[in-house]
């Protein structure tokens, strides 16, 4: 018998109605001739709490830290035993294995753990599939892979999450019981990803609480040329009273300037203009459609992402969508054409975007270079009934769409023109654009960002006609949304201080994974560390306390990012677990020693001062947490 473990149910119906002859449905599995499908429910298995390796770590002490397994073990989730004693007798019977997870880390990790777990020691084929058709899962089961060749991504995967298990475990204790001493009775959750997001949050939250605007003020002079008139504004020179953004922030010298200038003359000294071509966006990984989704719908990430699983596994509407990848394959390219007529048919705006296409046209999201174990998001090319999907699952599968056909338009093609006059001996500046060929962009958008010039000549004389000083004052900067904070997760070197550590993280995938990103955000809301308020993401007392009172280690991002960076060098076959961990220890060994009651007791004290009410126990929140997390369980064994 060949056995295919996939990754969850859905996955193994598709995978159980690719196979020739018919499906036998048995308890937890199903039976096609000589092979047979059997699944998990996400993580069968979880890592064994520290009093599995000692009784005496049952309870919680500060000298009993750090807690560190001399040899891991993993033990049955309670809710899948059922599931694990079935995979357990079919692997008994099983001449041939198939591991059939999802084509990412976590995906590796999931089922390989049970198979290892369970002793089977046999050969095992990989089984990738990011597509859940049945043509498309009939030409995956034909490419399999000799599983050997995932063996690195499945120890970069737990190193992972040993060293998730090292951090959060030891933090959390060492923090809940100092708290402790400080008067909080409450857990203090620490992990190695869900405190830098908090920390990004507080700082964020700080500044606009500090923030003190103040006024500037920018000066306009409308110029009269040969061809029209323009509005251009004043450069102040570095002698002036400038901010650090070379804002004015004394009026008179500007009051005094706009005095003398009606019907003074000038000429336009320097004149930059060049056609642009900007190609489409590319098709979507997850955290740039999140990022879309909750700029246009104001859709959550968890809610960006609950639908995407929605399209993916009930609808079969959309390929894999925890992806990473904003590129496609080469090959896919010749049959695009046909995808998106199935993908658009039913649906009047996709249909008309749909007719502009030039399937001849290649773009550069044709990449196998570009390509991992995953790629970009796109349509399946099954035709969707948009009646029987929500409003959301509509949008969403739009905006996937939309980025794909944007593939076979031309470029956004613009003439782009920057003037500098001078007049009285000071300088000023005027732009404008004009689209040439709006190509893609009226998919995205009808808005013109900038109005045009009128014709210009270099060396051309000018006349003032009027001018004016408007006062302005600076603005704090915006609180967190969804959409910025996943796009600070993306983008997380931004956030970071040191250069050279700034240059390193460039490269590297951010704060986080696409697969966890959003369950990150929830976890912050459920432990009552964070608040939605409308639209924007703020910090509670509690979450605002707990921040200042850790080393700035633990809650900036800079230790998890280059966590990242070694996990995929140990996914790449470039580093070592153990070297990794050992690292992670002497970390430890470190922070914990900064624990400290006097610090935390302040800083609580601070947040309950700052709001006027104690701070929050997290005990409802967590609550809550459990029972999502058990009605979470119950609809992925559905």
């Amino acid at each position: 018998m060949r056995l295919i473990i996939a990754e969850k149910p859905s996955l193994a119906r598709a995978i159980a109605e690719a196979l020739p002859g018919s499906m036998n449905r048995q308890d937890g599995a199903i039976t096609c001739g000589t092979t047979t499908v059997t699944w998990c429910i996400g993580h069968l298995l979880e890592q064994a709490p520290p009093d599995a390796y000692d009784p005496a770590d049952k309870q919680w002490r500060l000298d009993r830290l750090p807690i560190v397994p001399k040899r891991w073990k993993l033990t049955p989730r309670p809710q899948a035993r059922g599931q694990l004693a079935v995979i357990r007798k079919l692997l008994k019977q099983a001449k041939e294995v198939v591991h059939a997870g999802d084509p990412d880390r976590e995906g590796q990790l999931l089922v390989q753990e049970v198979i290892e777990h369970l002793g089977y020691r046999g050969p095992v084929q990989r089984l990738l599939i990011s597509d859940l058709n049945r043509p498309a899962v009939s030409r995956a089961l034909t490419v399999m892979k000799d599983n050997i060749a995932f063996q690195p991504l499945y120890r970069a995967a737990e190193a992972r999450a040993q060293a998730d298990w090292l951090y959060g475990i030891n933090l959390t204790r060492a923090w809940t019981l100092t708290g402790r001493q400080a008067g909080f009775d409450g857990v203090l959750s620490i992990g190695r990803v869900q405190t830098p997001v908090l920390g990004l949050i507080v700082r964020r939250d700080n500044a606009i609480r500090d923030f003190v605007p103040y006024p500037f003020y920018p000066l306009w002079v409308d110029l009269q040329i040969a061809k029209g008139q323009l509005r251009a504004w004043w450069v102040p020179k570095e002698t002036q009273p400038l901010d650090e953004q070379g804002r004015l922030i004394d009026r008179a010298p500007a009051d005094a300037l706009a005095a003398r200038l009606p019907g003074a003359t000038g000429q336009l000294t320097t004149l930059n203009q060049q056609e642009k071509r900007q190609n489409a966006p590319l098709p979507y990984s997850l955290s740039a459609l999140q990022v879309d989704a909750a700029r246009r719908f104001g859709l959550s990430a968890q809610a960006v992402l609950d639908t995407c699983q929605t399209l993916y596994e009930r609808h079969r509407l959309i390929t894999y969508p925890r992806s990473d990848c904003r590129y496609l394959p080469e090959e896919h390219f010749a049959g695009m054409g046909a995808v998106l007529s199935g993908a658009c048919q039913q649906d009047a705006t996709l249909s008309g975007w749909l007719a502009g296409a030039d399937f001849t046209r290649r773009s550069k999201a044709w990449d196998d270079k570009k390509v991992g174990a995953h790629h970009a998001l796109s349509p399946t090319g099954k035709t969707p009934d948009f009646n029987a999907l929500s409003k959301q699952e509509g949008n969403v599968l739009r905006l996937i769409i939309r980025n794909v056909v944007a593939q076979f338009y031309p470029p956004l093609r613009t003439f782009e023109v920057k003037a500098e006059f001078t007049l009285l001996g000071e300088a000023f500046r005027a732009s404008g654009q004009q689209v040439l060929d709006p190509g893609w962009k009226p998919l995205f958008t009808t808005r013109e960002e900038t109005p045009p010039l009128p014709p210009l000549t270099q060396g051309e004389p000018c006349q003032a006609q009027d001018a004016g000083v408007e006062v302005r004052e600076t603005r704090p900067p915006e609180p967190f949304t969804d959409a910025s904070l996943i796009k600070a997760m993306m983008n997380i070197s931004r956030y970071v201080d040191d250069p050279d550590v700034r240059r390193t993280l460039r490269d590297t995938d951010g704060l986080g994974t696409e697969a966890t990103r959003a369950g990150i955000i929830e976890t912050l809301v459920k432990r009552g560390y964070l608040v939605r308020k409308q639209k924007a993401l703020r910090a509670t007392q509690l979450g605002s306390a707990l921040i200042a009172a850790l080393p700035s280690a633990v809650s900036t991002p800079e230790r998890t990012a280059l966590w990242e960076q070694r996990l995929q060098a140990i996914a790449d076959a470039q580093d070592d677990p153990a070297t990794f961990q050992h690292a992670l220890l002497n970390d430890l060994l470190a922070l914990l020693k900064q624990s400290d009651a006097g610090r935390l007791r302040q800083s609580l004290r601070t947040a309950q001062g700052e709001a006027g009410a104690p701070a929050k126990r997290p005990g409802k929140a967590k609550k809550r947490y459990t029972k999502n997390k058990r009605a979470e369980t119950r609809r992925k064994a559905r």
